[in-house]
């Protein structure tokens, strides 16, 4: 154990205890409090953290898995993460002052923004962050101003017209441009050490990591004609993180293992990371939530119907809305569907339900069009696969989080974390170099056997 994680910071479930029995317990005391304020929270399972990463270590044995720390900023996350030996991808200055506040060494960080603000690039040089990302002049200048000793890594564009999130359109260089950003680098004697890339989130074709993987071997050659010394390969993110995904992630790594072989064999002396936030955080998250308001609107009877009341419709309001934990609405294009922390009887009727969070202005609905039981003001609904992209990393270092996090494990994850049921491993080396826990993906299948956690049936 490196001494991120201790038992208090989790609470340690046994064997039978479930989601629901700490949502019912952590929802019972706060509709109790006496503070009449009622706020969302969520409950964490980092049993599952540790799972995905044995799983992620079974499947893409030779790479590096370093975290993305905007997709999931909360500590339980990051010291969990860091114990389990992985690097950290940062994006700005917050982030990276984050994870070593926990004690992260230097050596674990990428600032892998490619376009930095110049106060964030002295901070890292300050701090000792030498790995950053660059894709145009205008960087490369701004680094060899504030930060001459760092090492770079140039991203450059993909094939990405299929994914929900196109980064291709803001960020990476063209192949047409890379000799000649390669060329500059040379000219200001800044250090190019890498190739990454990025596919976007959600993408359904595989083979999009496979071309990206082999327009880096035409980058690796560039550098080395021009004198880099180039050995980093940075696969990036997009990995999916929630069971159901368009294409799983078992898929995705046997396309990436097969490129990696013709591209990029095993002994050439290039060291392989990977940029993962959802994947290890979507589905360990699951937030409760309170009605704290409602309105029944009549529904407008059609021409045909004679008399008689019409049926009606029931717009209820959340103390969270899609400016806080329920962003992926506008972001990624979902509808969260909830389950009820009481369950309703057989006989109850059904009501055509909107959910709309806290502003008071049209954009802020949650999700339309559920057919749910009636509700009341203090009742709660439960949102599972909530860790993506739901935690600030402002309001955590600033001391104040809009949603309390509640963090488990399952003492099996724990004793996994330990190392008591793997095999020995020497320590870090001197510089800190990630290394994963030696062959603990052998105990995935254990710890996947069911999950600690099941969220509550709908309904």
């Amino acid at each position: 154990m490196a001494g991120y994680l201790s038992e208090s910071d989790f609470v340690m479930v046994e064997e039978g205890f479930s989601t629901r029995d700490l949502l019912e317990e952590l929802t019972l005391g706060a509709s109790q409090a006496t503070t009449g304020k009622v706020a969302a929270f969520f409950v964490a399972d980092l049993g599952a953290v540790v799972r995905k990463h044995f799983c992620f270590l079974k499947y893409l044995p030779r790479v590096r898995p370093f975290y993305a720390v905007r997709c999931n900023s909360s500590l339980g996350v990051l010291k969990v993460l860091a114990e389990l030996g992985l690097g950290f991808s940062c994006a700005n200055k917050a982030e990276m002052e984050l994870v070593q506040h926990i004690g992260v060494p230097a050596s674990k960080i990428i600032c892998a923004n490619p376009c930095k603000q110049v106060a964030q690039i002295k901070f890292a040089a300050k701090h000792g962050v030498s790995l950053l990302s660059f894709d145009n002049e205008v960087e490369l200048a701004k680094v060899v101003k504030s930060h001459p000793s760092a090492k770079m890594v140039l991203c450059i564009a993909t094939q990405d017209s299929h994914s929900l999130n196109h980064l291709s359109l803001r960020f990476g260089a063209s192949l047409k441009s890379c000799r000649h950003l390669l060329e500059n680098a040379k000219k200001s004697h800044v250090e190019v050490v890498g190739v990454s890339f990025h596919i976007g989130s959600g993408c359904p074709d595989p083979q999009a990591y496979a071309q990206s993987i082999a327009d880096a071997r035409l980058v690796f050659q560039m550098g080395a004609e021009l004198g880099h010394t180039m050995n980093i390969l940075d696969l990036g993110g997009g990995f999916p993180g929630l069971e159901g995904a368009k294409v799983r992630f078992e898929e995705m790594a046997a396309v990436i293992n097969s490129a990696l072989d013709l591209y990029f064999p095993e002994g050439c002396g290039v060291d392989i990371l990977a940029e993962l936030g959802r994947y290890y955080v979507a589905s360990a998250f699951t937030v409760a939530v309170s009605i704290v308001a409602k309105e029944e609107v009549p529904d407008q009877p059609s021409r045909e119907e004679q008399t008689g009341s019409a049926p009606k419709s029931i717009v209820y309001h959340l103390d969270e809305g899609v400016y806080g934990v329920f962003n992926s609405v506008l972001f990624d294009n979902t509808c969260p569907t909830p389950t009820l922390q009481k369950k309703p009887s057989a006989d109850q009727p059904l009501y055509c339900s909107s959910l709309w969070g806290p502003a008071v202005e049209g954009c802020d609905c949650v999700a339309e069009g559920l057919w749910l039981p009636q509700l009341q003001v203090g009742d709660w609904l439960v949102f599972d696969n909530m860790g993506a992209y739901t935690v600030d990393t402002k309001s955590l270092l600033g001391g104040t989080q809009a949603c309390r996090v509640t963090y488990a494990m399952s003492r099996l994850a724990w004793e996994a974390l330990r190392g008591q049921l793997l095999p020995a491993e020497e320590d870090q080396d001197a510089e800190g170099v990630c290394k994963p826990l030696s062959c603990g993906w052998e105990i995935t299948d254990t710890l996947c056997g069911g999950p600690v956690f099941t969220p509550a049936s709908i309904m």
